[in-house]
């Protein structure tokens, strides 16, 4: 079983890119097959519902999305709501979300959004039938020092997140 971590921010200086690395490390300790899918590494076009869909990084990220059993976010959260980068990837990859579980790590300038990962949520589990774990990461760049995760907490709740994403992959792929 195979899981997919996307960073998703295009910032060189992404504190959710942190999240993702602590994410990886964590999975790949417990022995898990781990690919991450950078953004910044694989520009992608805007969708226009049309041709970008034919692009070779978009046919690119499908090829890393598809065989995944469970997928990993990490995405700023800009204006609400996870960046557009990572809505972009959703729109032109579609239908390879399919029946994935998704998990999110959030960071965001301040506390007062934590549930504005909801409307990518939402979409995930009702236009792919994703299956959301419940207990996602959300952390503001107080928790963060020195280009690393400072609060222990959240180290802990990346760790949790990871690992549920895993056990709720595995747990599927055994029932279907």
């Amino acid at each position: 079983m195979s899981l997919l971590i996307i960073s998703g921010s295009l910032n060189s200086d992404s504190y959710s890119r942190l999240l993702a690395r602590e994410a990886e490390r964590v999975l790949r300790a417990d022995g898990q097959e781990v690919a991450t899918l950078d953004l910044r590494d694989l520009p992608l076009p805007f969708c226009d519902g049309d041709k970008t869909r034919e692009h070779p990084n978009v046919l690119a990220a499908q090829r890393m999305i598809a065989p995944a059993a469970g997928v990993i976010i990490a995405t700023p959260i800009y204006n609400y709501d996870a960046n557009a980068a990572v809505k972009n990837l959703v729109e032109l990859t579609g239908a390879v979300w399919e029946n994935k579980v998704v998990g999110f790590l959030c960071t965001a300038g301040a506390s007062g959004s934590f549930m504005s990962i909801l409307g990518l949520a939402n979409s995930l589990m009702l236009d792919f039938r994703c299956v959301i774990v419940p207990r996602f990461v959300y952390a503001t760049g107080q928790q963060f020092a020195n280009d690393a995760i400072a609060d222990v907490k959240i180290v802990g709740r990346v760790a949790e997140c990871a690992r549920s994403t895993a056990h709720f992959a595995a747990t599927l792929k055994l029932a279907s």
